[in-house]
């Protein structure tokens, strides 16, 4: 099988389930060394480590919160120190909070603002400290960014916008080195966090294809902007969600 990153080497974070798991497996299959944050899901860690090294590959699970943007500094050190470098980083940590703006927790506010975006500038600024041309930083925001859909999810939606924001700008800050800035916008998927099967039979009905997306086919996403074939392709925000928006 080809293997277009074979040699590279990569940091998911929030890399222990859902999207963020199916992008390690991906990018692994795909030849790269990959490295992942977790916050809690130790079993679940160990097991894709030991998943992906007996195929014969090279994988290193990090503790860290997201919420603290040292722990995110550490994981890009630690992933330089164990695979001497990193080419690809892919933000996917995130957090979802839903209340009514009466009764939303500044607390929350904060929390799901400090993972959902704080976390993904101080991750870049860290890993483009050791990153060449041909950089890759890609992120998992949300179609939230251009539509919220529902009551309550106006937080939320505020840290998926200013992901997009942020994505043009740092594209512009990097551009001239070479690095691509790239924010993926999934639409509702089937994880860990989106597993209410009721919720899914009234999310089919507003999609142009009838079904939920699942969690492979973003990792397919970010691996093709991990690529050499994305190259010329930054500072985009691009949607997946199977017609969701059309």
């Amino acid at each position: 099988m080809s293997q277009p990153l074979a040699g590279k080497i990569a940091l998911v974070t929030g890399g222990s389930r859902g999207i963020g798991a199916a992008i390690v497996r991906r990018l692994s299959s795909d030849g790269a060394a990959v490295a992942f944050t977790y916050s809690a899901s130790d079993d679940k860690a160990k097991a894709i480590v030991a998943e992906i090294e007996t195929k014969g590959a090279k994988a290193l699970a990090i503790k860290a919160d997201s919420a603290d943007p040292k722990a995110v500094q550490n994981a890009i050190d630690q992933t330089v120190s164990a695979f001497g470098g990193i080419d690809i980083l892919v933000n996917s940590a995130g957090i979802l909070m839903l209340n009514s703006v009466e009764n939303f927790p500044l607390e929350d506010f904060d929390r799901m603002f400090a993972v959902n975006v704080r976390a993904v500038f101080a991750g870049t600024q860290a890993a483009v400290r050791h990153m060449k041309e041909g950089g890759r930083v890609i992120t998992i925001g949300s179609i939230v960014a251009d539509r919220s859909g529902f009551p309550t999810s106006s937080v939320y939606a505020m840290t998926k916008g200013a992901v997009a924001a942020m994505t043009r700008g740092l594209a512009r800050d990097l551009g001239p080195r070479g690095i691509t800035v790239n924010n993926i916008q999934p639409g509702p998927t089937a994880t860990d966090m989106n597993s209410d099967e009721t919720g899914h039979e009234r999310l089919k009905q507003l999609m142009a294809l009838g079904r939920i997306g699942e969690d492979k086919e973003i990792a397919s996403f970010a691996a093709y902007l991990a690529s050499p074939e994305a190259s010329f392709i930054t500072g985009a925000s691009l949607t997946i969600d199977g017609g969701y928006l059309a």
